[in-house]
């Protein structure tokens, strides 16, 4: 019996080599390509001697998940196009829904939300970079809510934990509900702006809210209720919808790409308001709080007017899914509409998994649910304790440092977003793609650990700064530059880069396809929401070291921070960040982690399943003469490569799945250059493995190719 060797597992998302003549029926890279689709490898294997000299060379390597030209329309089969011009890939969900898609969705619907999520967060940090500030009475001595700096620094922690909590909200009525374009609409409408409305207000001294005093109800009501669920509930739901302007196959390539614009804008848009707000809260606070409502209005204007462009997957419309996958953890079923006709297909995909799985040499997959993303997520914790610290105890720091020129503590927190914006494209253009020539791939949990470390060395230089700004007030009785704050600020941003674009992006990865935004609210939480509610409490039980020299927590004075011991808070996020670094290193955790992303791959096997496809099938089988009998070809074709594993062992053996890689954050493997020639299927001339999203658009595909 012929020896199969096996090959190296082969790069996600790999170009097909189409065959010039096709050596079976089932040859799936007979497909014809277009000249507009190659994207010449850099692996040196074009052969240009068949080329015909009078017309433009023929790529040998055809991507069919990155479909953005209207050439590549030419290699698509009837049933994914549309009759739609301007709109011409066509979707026909599991659900029966068709969705028809552009060629060039970033320029056409992409662009406004992810220009709606640049405002956004223009507003965001413009408030919550200023408000440890505001509440302590550093814009106005004269009408301020007169806080101490634990008090300011809870109240902007719990502000921040609503706001990563309440994704959860924005995930139950996107997913079940309303879908994702009407609950960013409702999110911003109904709670967001009323918001920042009424902190603006509160700005406005014996005025507009009728009160002698501060409204301390005022500022709790829009900075710890309306506020944070607004944006919670907006930022569950902007990123998973951009990724669904995209063909969920033929387009799948391209959302890594959206998401490094996305991460992007959300840093363009940090900087901007982290700039522009506090440096006019110097001026007046209440004109610069004025500005972040005026910026989400034109935000979500604009985001209005790109309405009929946007593809709006239709909701489930049952909540009880969601309440059996959150509180219970259940499978969830198939929604309120759901017959038993689709239950026994769940079933049946259910079992064809099964047989999957068993034929995998790795053993079965676990089954990856929201639990899972919430322990994944929990890994950054530890990173995001020192990350929460820059709105809170480093604005308490930076406020008794000497500020340079229009530099103050606030605008400090624009360091990081410097930081991430100039690091990542380092990291992301020159590192990564080094990585990826050289065939190396970091492992998550290590990319959470070197974001881990650099959190830790941010809060070093807190401690560093901290010790200097006493022993020069002992020394002089004079402040230290606020500049010393940067290097930490800096570093925090590198951190970020590897710890939380790594979280985000491993929850979409594992998450199914149906829980993408409950998944992006899972990791919310843990990356924002679980830390500062963490960090409530370690403010309570640090309390005695915000204390100055006379029991009082009033340290945004040089000479009373001079006699607290906030140092010692320091040191103890310095001892939590190094136990996140020490974690993620453990190997177990490390495989652990890996068994997980390796079970969402093996998920990616499911054939795709529609009411067009089942026609299809049925169809060949008439053709074919299987009839209704049960004979060979009728079996043949029910059984399909993804459906059989008994007939698909092979494939098992040589690969795993494309990784879906869904966020900024490139992940390099072994390219298939060297991969042996598989005996058992013949054409021993040409690569022995494709990735399975070509075997999962075989189906749609094969019946096309075999007429051309």
């Amino acid at each position: 019996m012929t020896q199969i060797q096996q090959p190296p597992r082969p790069h996600p998302n790999r170009l097909i080599s189409p065959s010039p003549t096709p050596s079976s029926n089932n040859d799936y890279s007979s497909i014809p390509s277009s000249p507009a689709m190659s994207t010449s490898s850099s692996h040196g294997n074009n052969n240009n001697n068949n080329n015909n000299s009078s017309s433009p060379a023929v790529p040998n390597t055809l991507h069919l998940t990155a479909i953005s030209h209207p050439s590549h329309l030419t290699s698509l089969p009837p049933e994914l196009k549309s009759t739609n011009p301007h709109r011409p890939l066509l979707h026909i969900a599991p659900s029966g829904h068709t969705y028809t898609y552009y060629l060039n969705p970033m320029m056409q619907s992409v662009i406004l939300i992810l220009l709606v999520e640049m405002l956004e967060r223009f507003s965001f940090y413009g408030i919550n970079y200023t408000t440890t500030a505001y509440l302590t009475g550093e814009y106005n001595e004269e009408w301020n809510a007169d806080m101490t700096s634990i008090q300011a620094s809870s109240y902007v922690s719990i502000s921040t934990a609503v706001a990563y909590t309440t994704p959860f909200l924005g995930a139950m009525l996107a997913d079940n509900l309303l879908g994702e374009y009407t609950t960013i609409i409702m999110g911003c409408c109904l709670c967001y702006i009323p918001g920042l409305v009424l902190i603006a207000l509160t700005t406005l001294p014996n005025t507009i809210l009728g009160l002698m005093e501060f409204n301390v109800k005022a500022i709790q009501w829009g900075l710890l209720v309306l506020w944070p669920i607004g944006t919670g509930t907006v930022k569950a739901c902007v990123n998973v919808f951009g990724a669904k302007q995209f063909h969920p196959i033929l387009q799948s390539s391209l959302i890594e790409r959206y998401y490094v614009n996305f991460y992007m804008c959300i840093n363009i848009g940090a900087l901007t308001g982290g700039v522009v707000v506090p440096i006019v809260a110097q001026w007046d606070v209440t004109w610069a709080y004025c500005i972040p409502v005026i910026v989400l209005v034109v935000g979500v204007s604009l985001f209005l007017l790109g309405g009929r462009r946007y593809v709006k997957p239709v909701p489930r419309y049952d909540v009880g899914y969601w309440m059996r996958e959150v509180v219970f953890g259940g499978e969830g079923g198939g929604g309120g509409r759901s017959s038993s006709s689709s239950r026994s297909q769940r079933d049946k995909m259910k079992e064809q998994q099964q047989l999957l799985q068993q034929s995998s040499h790795n053993g079965p997959a676990d089954k990856v649910g929201i639990g899972t993303v919430l322990l994944l997520s929990s890994l950054v914790i530890p990173f995001n304790i020192a990350y929460a610290q820059m709105a809170t105890s480093f604005i308490v720091q930076g406020s008794v440092m000497k500020s340079w020129g229009m530099i103050d503590a606030p605008m400090m927190n624009n360091a990081d977003a410097i930081s991430v914006l100039a690091f990542g494209y380092i990291i992301g253009n020159i590192i990564y793609p080094e990585l990826n020539r050289r065939q190396i791939k970091i492992p998550t949990t290590y990319k959470f650990a070197i974001g881990s470390a650099f959190g830790a060395a941010a809060v070093g230089c807190a401690i560093i700064t901290d010790y200097q700004i006493h022993r020069v007030y002992e020394e002089r009785g004079e402040a230290i530059s606020i500049l010393w704050q940067s290097f930490p600020y800096f570093l925090i941003g590198i951190g970020e880069i590897f710890a939380v674009s790594a979280a985000y992006e491993v929850a979409f990865t594992v998450a199914p396809a149906k829980k993408k935004s409950l998944a992006s609210a899972a990791n919310l939480f843990m990356v924002g929401g679980a830390p500062n509610v963490f960090c409530i409490y370690l403010y309570n039980a640090c309390r005695s070291w915000f204390l100055n020299a006379k029991g009082l927590a009033h340290i945004h004075k040089l000479s009373d921070y001079a006699s607290a011991k906030v140092v010692n808070y320091f040191w103890l996020l310095e001892a939590i960040a190094m136990f996140g670094v020490i974690v993620n290193l453990l190997p177990p955790v490390k495989n652990w982690v890996a068994a997980v992303e390796e079970a969402a791959a093996e998920a990616v096997k499911t054939p795709i399943n529609t009411p067009m496809i089942r026609k299809n099938l049925k169809q060949r089988r008439k053709d074919r003469g299987g009839g209704g009998g049960g004979g060979s070809s009728s079996t043949n074709d029910e059984e399909t490569p993804l459906i059989k594993a008994k007939k698909h062992a092979d494939y098992l053996k040589y690969g795993n799945g494309p990784e879906l890689r869904k966020f900024g954050s490139m992940r390099a493997g072994p390219s298939l250059k060297n991969a042996h020639p598989n005996p058992s299927r013949g054409g021993g001339g040409r690569q022995g493995q494709s990735t399975s999203l070509a075997r999962e658009v075989k189906d749609k595909l094969e019946s096309y190719a075999d007429k051309r």
